[in-house]
């Protein structure tokens, strides 16, 4: 679980610092897109929404463009036709990977996701093959920076977490979906500040597996973050510091 976590962080922070804002803006338009064609544009009535919009300002995308996404979703300006999909697959040594995608073209998706696997040792799957393997959980995670972790911890379950991992350095809080906003906000009121977070698809179990396929299913998950239909991947494989360490610097 934890290096499920730490994957996530690092996301988190490539999402922002490797100057690919504007591919992140147009994931984030889609998303907001699609959650207003399925719920409405009435974030206090659609929780999808307000997922989404919430992760849009995490990444410091301007409330003009929130804004003219949640219209394009409603009808009131022109927009292209979204379908989603859900990816299966193994990476090498047998990782189970999960990618959602938003694409106005599935073959092409499906064929650019397949390719990437091929490429980097690994295989697309059947629908079904993997995503028994994840749940779907709220994940945030709080730097201790020299805190009481034990009582950070405490704090979490007081604003309604659902499990609480103490890491080295860090916490890692998991709530269901439906409370991970009314969480992170009441963690933010006790003046805790949040380093990450997101709802994403959680492994059950873990993987865990040698430097070289670890390495090697880092780079295949980092190259499917970079297609632009994708909107998340994740994977069972359980990272240790040292070959997260060694991806952050490649």
């Amino acid at each position: 679980m934890s290096g499920h976590s730490k994957w996530a962080s690092i996301k988190h922070q490539k999402g922002v610092a490797d100057a690919r804002r504007g591919q992140l803006f147009t994931k984030l338009t889609r998303e907001i897109i699609v959650a207003v064609r399925q719920g409405g544009s009435d974030p206090d009535m659609n929780f999808r929404l307000r997922l989404a919009v919430q992760k849009a300002r995490d990444a410091n995308m301007p409330m003009d463009n929130i804004e003219r996404a949640i219209k394009r979703g409603s009808g009131e300006t022109e927009g292209i036709a979204l379908i989603e999909m859900v990816l299966e697959g193994y990476g090498p040594s047998g990782a189970a990977i999960l990618v959602q995608a938003l694409s106005d073209n599935k073959n092409r998706t499906v064929q650019d996701v397949r390719n990437l696997f091929s490429r980097n040792g690994g295989n697309l799957g059947e629908s079904g093959c993997v995503a028994w393997l994840f749940h779907s959980k709220g994940m945030i995670i709080v730097d201790t920076d020299g805190n009481d972790s034990e009582e950070l911890a405490l704090q979490a379950i007081d604003a309604g977490a659902e499990d609480v991992k103490i890491e080295k350095d860090y916490i890692e809080i998991y709530t269901t979906p439906e409370d991970f906003i009314s969480v992170r906000q009441k963690l933010e009121e006790d003046g805790i500040e949040i380093y990450s977070s997101e709802v994403s698809m959680i492994p059950q179990t873990t993987l865990d597996l040698e430097e070289k396929p670890a390495l090697q299913n880092l780079k295949l998950l980092h190259k499917l973050e970079e297609l632009d239909e994708v909107q998340t991947v994740s994977s069972n494989v359980n990272f240790t510091d040292d070959i997260l360490e060694k991806f952050e610097a490649q």
